[in-house]
């Protein structure tokens, strides 16, 4: 049997589609192997990405574990830091503590403690003392100008600032007596005795190595009103005035009203600092009402 043969123009439509089939088989084939290729460089991609991930879990956790370690390490520095600052605080309020005893001890070895004894009939000064550095009173501040008078060099300052404030406030305070040396205190009583006889001066006046006077911190005041009479001076303005605000200076009076050593003394302050003053005058007390262990604590603020 003869199979028939087609037109030509079909013929080559009939090779034109298998050439067709052909290419997109082969473009399929090529596009399917291209995206096996692209899909086996994706995975080889994530499986790196997926090790380079796992070593950075690894890497991260062994950094993580060096952190805690750093950080329980900076917590051992910092609690040695601050026991050791700790030391280092104790160790300077020693240093400090013993710098301040030195600092008192050397100060009280340069004061003199015979500026705060009680003299008068109970310590007893030699014939030898002086004190160690005297200065001269301005004598404008003198009853008797005629009459130079000194004073223990590191009250003179405390002196003339009293006698300013008393000056603004109107009072004018004169100095009749001032230091006196311990044969000059002969002289004194010896005069006083003849003038009064021994039993009525050892009221009032001090026998030689018992006055205050030969301390140089103590002064016997006037004022213009009184002119040197002792006697009036308790019913002047000054002692008023001396009364209230000596103490702001450092000075209080020896003998007040009552006291069993001497009579009443107006006229008679002497310089036992602004600290010891301060305090005899808040609690309303007085030298010699004080023991001498009380009055030894105020030696170191003095001069303060």
């Amino acid at each position: 049997m003869r199979i028939p043969s087609l037109p030509l123009d079909k013929k080559f439509l009939t090779i034109g589609g298998l050439i067709l089939a052909i290419l997109l088989v082969g473009l399929g084939g090529y596009a399917y192997w291209k995206s096996y290729e692209h899909g086996v460089a994706l995975e080889t991609k994530v499986a790196g990405l997926e090790k380079s991930i796992e070593e950075l879990q690894i890497s991260l956790t062994s950094t993580t574990a060096d952190l805690a370690t750093a950080r329980g390490e900076n917590t051992n520095l910092t609690q040695t830091l601050q026991t050791e600052q700790g030391k280092n605080s104790i160790f300077e309020s020693q240093i400090k503590g013993i710098s301040g005893t030195v600092g008192r001890l050397k100060k009280l070895s340069e004061t003199d403690p015979e500026l705060l004894r009680k003299y008068s009939k109970v310590y007893f000064l030699s014939e030898n003392y002086a004190p160690v550095q005297l200065s001269s009173i301005d004598s404008q501040y003198l009853y008797d100008k005629s009459k130079p008078q000194l004073i223990h060099s590191e009250v003179l300052s405390y002196l003339m600032a009293m006698f300013e404030a008393a000056r603004q406030s109107g009072v004018t305070l004169q100095i009749v007596s001032a230091y006196r040396s311990f044969y000059e205190q002969i002289l004194v009583k010896t005069g006083y005795k003849v003038t009064y006889g021994a039993g009525t001066a050892n009221q009032f006046s001090a026998d030689q190595g018992y006055s205050e006077h030969q301390l140089g911190t103590a002064v016997d005041f006037t004022d213009t009103a009184s002119k040197g009479v002792f006697s009036d001076f308790e019913k002047s303005t000054a002692y008023t005035w001396l009364t209230n605000n000596a103490y702001k200076f450092g000075f209080v009076i020896s003998y007040p009203k009552n006291n069993t050593y001497y009579q009443f003394e107006p006229w008679h302050w002497r310089f036992g600092g602004v600290a010891l003053a301060t305090a005899l005058y808040d609690k309303n007390k007085y030298f010699y009402n004080l023991t001498q262990a009380e009055i030894d604590q105020y030696l170191i603020s003095l001069f303060d």
